[in-house]
């Protein structure tokens, strides 16, 4: 790779390039100018996704039961795991590093002052608008209204997840703040459709969408859904969906495959049969949310006394909530101990993860991240206030080692995608 096409490249993941003013647009839109304005030009309807947990898992969702009917599917998610192509789905297929390194200096040569975010959205429509799909799935990044991907002039759909804080910084200390960042997708005469939400979100959400005129979807007013039977049940005022249940585990899981579906069934240009349902909420995947670690040498000791591994990039409260109740679920259903390995950034909300975590953990072992990260003594300490028994360990790897002193254990790895990644890189080793 020559030294200006590696230049572009690295612009789409290497933060250093361009930091830019958090929201600050007007960058992008120049460079979507000077290249065409693709995000004008997509030919098929967007469905635009925000929200502060459950956006990926959702789109993954709606993407499994869009290719189940036999539609073509574009798709731009965040983060990735192993890999910068793994959030350019580009008609059903992760974008090709060729494909990728063109788009990136494309966009380099009209925007080289462009933010790393900007860059990477610039690049997913502009590929987007060269290859021929049927609907195009858009996650927000942090925010929403002022998000470099709310350029789409008119989604066809606009999907809101639960609200809950995280990025305080640049999202407000407050729900309300933040859900006014989360509510800005919303787009006149197009249906919102709206995930539980917290009292203070969902009065932000319904007066900014009754203000502007767009239709509201709304879990427990115009849709519901719920396991039942060992089945999950959506329900509409139009249609009942009788369901396997999700792929994807916990709980939450059963709230993401819902609100995807109640998005699909919502009035737009495409109808699903209950097939096409029922099969993409089956094989939906989604790596690094509550992915077991089945087959691998990094699990295998745990493996070997009857243990179990389990891996999740969920890092702020709202996650960790939903990992403590999986938690309990599991151990109702097997005994043993529950041990939770944490490793958080330091600008999270260390506090409030560990003591929502906590719920569910029996033992918290704290490591260090790659990157700057919150110290695991301090999260050790927060866990022990809280009456869970705690240690830190140099590595994620030394906290293997202590875990599997446990007879049976059930080892649950989160608190960052970092340490996600590191766990699957070393499973795969």
């Amino acid at each position: 790779m020559n030294d200006p096409v590696q230049h572009a490249y690295e612009r789409l993941f290497d933060p250093e390039f361009g930091h830019g003013k958090p929201f600050a647009r007007e960058p992008l839109l120049a460079a979507l100018e000077a290249l065409g304005s693709p995000q004008a030009n997509l030919g098929a309807p967007v469905i635009h996704v925000a929200g502060t947990n459950g956006k990926g898992s959702t789109i993954a969702f709606m993407r499994a039961i869009a290719e189940a009917a036999g539609l073509r599917v574009h798709a731009f998610t965040k983060p990735h795991l192993l890999q910068l192509n793994e959030r350019f789905v580009v008609a059903g297929e992760t974008v090709s590093d060729e494909a990728l390194i063109d788009a990136a200096q494309r966009v380099h040569s009209v925007g080289p002052q462009l933010s790393q975010f900007d860059a990477q959205v610039a690049a997913a429509f502009l590929l987007f608008d060269e290859t021929r799909a049927d609907v195009v799935l858009l996650e927000a990044g942090m925010g929403g209204r002022d998000d470099s991907t709310n350029v789409v002039p008119w989604p066809a759909i606009t999907v809101i997840t639960p609200v809950a804080l995280d990025h305080q910084d640049a999202l407000g200390a407050s729900l309300t703040e933040v859900a006014v960042h989360k509510a800005g997708i919303i787009k006149r005469a197009s249906p919102a459709v709206i995930a539980d939400q917290e009292g203070a979100a969902r009065e932000v959400i319904e007066e900014y969408a009754e203000e502007i005129g767009a239709p509201l979807y709304r879990r427990g007013v115009e849709w519901d859904a719920y396991a039942s039977n060992g089945r999950l049940i959506v329900q509409t005022e139009a249609r009942a969906l009788d369901l396997p249940l999700p792929s994807l585990y916990g709980a939450h899981q059963i709230d993401n495959a819902g609100l995807a579906c109640a998005a699909l069934l919502a009035p737009w240009r495409y109808d699903f049969s209950d097939e096409a349902f029922a099969a993409g909420v089956a094989n939906a995947r989604w790596p690094a949310r509550l992915q077991p670690l089945t087959r691998g040498p990094f699990s295998a000791p745990i493996r070997a006394t009857g243990g179990e591994v389990w891996v999740d990039g969920g890092h702020n409260a709202h996650a960790a909530q939903a990992l403590a109740r999986a938690l309990k679920q599991m151990k109702a259903r097997r005994v043993g101990e529950n041990v939770v390995i944490v490793g958080l950034r330091k600008r999270k909300d260390t506090e409030a993860f560990v003591e929502a975590i906590g719920a569910g953990a029996d033992r918290i072992i704290a490591v260090p991240l790659a990157e700057e990260h919150a110290a695991p003594e301090e999260i050790a300490q927060l866990a022990s206030k809280r009456g869970v028994a705690a240690q830190t360990a140099p590595s994620l790897e030394a906290a293997m080692q202590n875990a599997a002193q446990s007879p049976a254990p059930r080892v649950l790895i989160c608190g960052s995608f970092l340490l996600a990644v590191e766990a699957l890189a070393l499973e795969s080793a």
